[in-house]
């Protein structure tokens, strides 16, 4: 019995998702929990493994489509079992006679090809991508000619308004591929006149023919913007899934959150004098350093409770502000100067100092070995960043939408500073001075808001009992 595997949903907040590879092709076999596919979201690449056992029977969704969740994407049938649709025919279609297009299911597994037949695709028994193209392809509905395109090349010419009898193609048997519409394209449109009909076109019977789609005075296609010429000794490289990620994200987080930034110096001296009382004892039982962010993190989440629309979503389309119960605590992660991410911690306003501190040397952790989850990098609502180890001074972070305001942590180090001491005389001291900056979207809340949250940090930070809390 044939199961369809649809797209899963990956997250709490994801959508969609990318298909980036098939581990399995039609006619192959898969055990269940056995990877089936690799899948990319806007956070992670996942790899989902197949429910069930049995064989790959159709492939519903290329390598580089991108689907909603729900949408199907394979068919597994029974161990063995194998597409029932006829062989493809051997022989290529001849100019003049129009051809049914084959629909996807009936592509068959490699072991069932007969002896000698030709599938078309190389000795090699692994298809390209324009092969792969070729064998799906069907004629254009609106065009005389009898050129077989795929769907990917029938969707390029249809949005860009072009005639394909302009376009050379470098496929078998003459075919335009998806490369040849791209590098066309590339090229610019053709302000020649139209050229003669080639010996081929002049056998078409003159019966009267439906308009190309170029016939019409049209704007032409807007021209790619050409890629900068590198200077001498450059080197242009293609951008990992991550960097694209990043880029897409941040560019449509400031399109969409009004971004203020505001900011307030903290006398750290009270928690560094803790944890030089501590540090030796803590790493000794936790295996790692304790650092100022699970202080900055515990006094944050304090402020957030105090202050609950900080700790919100925002949406002007709907008209509505969301208004979280807990705090899911959102930690920007370096991957190695590769890439940064925002990991979650869950549920943290239920955690104390060392359990915030715990969470977050785990996250980091699989982080950089890439093994967090979907789970792991959504659904936060509020995000920390933490550039201050790498020696900032003061940072203006991009929000972490939907959030609508994000922390960062910069340097702490000594400064000379004026205090009052308990018998109300002011005095030149030398402390542990640092910097936390607040980017919040203005369209949630305005600047009173802000700087109130910033002060009850500011406050926790240099009275609580920090003591008390590692104990």
């Amino acid at each position: 019995m044939a199961t369809t595997v649809s797209m899963p949903q990956l997250g709490e907040t994801v959508t969609e998702g990318t298909i980036l590879k098939w581990a399995k092709q039609v006619g192959e076999e898969i055990t269940e929990d056995e990877v089936l596919v690799e899948i990319s979201t806007d956070k992670v690449d996942t790899e989902v493994p197949s429910p069930v056992s049995g064989t790959v029977l159709e492939i519903l969704v290329a390598e580089g489509d991108t689907v909603e969740v729900g949408v199907d994407l394979v068919v597994i049938g029974d161990a063995g079992e194998a597409s029932s649709a006829p062989a493809e025919p051997a022989a290529e279609p001849e100019p003049a006679a129009a051809v049914e297009p084959e629909p996807a299911a009936e592509l068959h597994p490699a072991s069932e090809t007969p002896a000698g037949a030709d599938t078309g695709f190389e000795a090699s028994g692994v298809p390209t991508d324009e092969e792969v193209e070729a064998f799906f392809a069907e004629p254009m509905a609106d065009d005389s000619s009898p050129q077989l395109l795929s769907p990917v090349v029938r969707r390029l010419v249809r949005e860009n308004q072009l005639d394909v009898s302009q376009i050379a193609g470098t496929g078998q048997g003459g075919r335009i591929t998806r490369r040849d519409v791209e590098a066309h394209l590339a090229g610019g449109p053709s302000s020649e006149p139209e050229a003669a009909p080639t010996p081929s076109e002049e056998q078409v019977p003159a019966a009267p023919q439906p308009e190309p789609a170029v016939a019409e005075p049209e704007p032409a296609p807007v021209k790619p913007t050409p890629a900068p010429v590198a200077a001498s000794g450059a080197e242009t490289v293609d951008l990992d899934r991550l960097r694209v990620r990043i880029a897409e994200n941040n560019v449509h987080a400031k399109a969409t959150a009004a971004h203020v930034w505001t900011s307030v110096e903290v006398d750290f001296e009270r928690v560094e004098r803790v944890r030089q009382a501590n540090k030796a004892r803590f790493k000794a039982d936790e295996g790692f350093s304790l650092t100022y962010l699970p202080f900055i993190s515990r006094a944050t989440i304090d402020a957030l409770k105090a202050y609950p629309v900080v700790n919100s979503a925002f949406n002007l389309e709907e008209k509505t502000a969301t208004f979280y119960k807990k705090v899911d605590l959102g930690i920007a992660i370096d991957l190695n100067q590769g890439g940064l991410i925002v990991a979650r911690v869950r549920n943290a306003d239920g955690l104390r100092l060392v359990g915030i501190a715990r969470e977050i040397k785990d996250l980091a952790e699989r982080g950089r070995a890439n093994k967090l989850g979907v789970d792991d990098v959504t659904g936060a609502t509020f995000t920390i960043t933490n550039p201050g180890p790498f020696g900032s001074f003061m940072s203006a972070p991009i929000i972490n939408v939907p959030n609508v305001a994000i922390l960062s942590t910069d340097t702490v180090t000594k400064r000379p500073t004026v205090i009052t001491t308990p018998e109300g005389q002011d005095m030149i001291a030398i402390r542990h001075i640092g910097y936390l900056g607040l980017s919040w979207d203005h369209r949630a809340f305005d600047g009173s808001t802000a700087v109130l949250f910033l002060r009850r940090i500011k406050e926790n930070l240099e009275t609580w009992d920090w003591e008390q809390e590692l104990a």
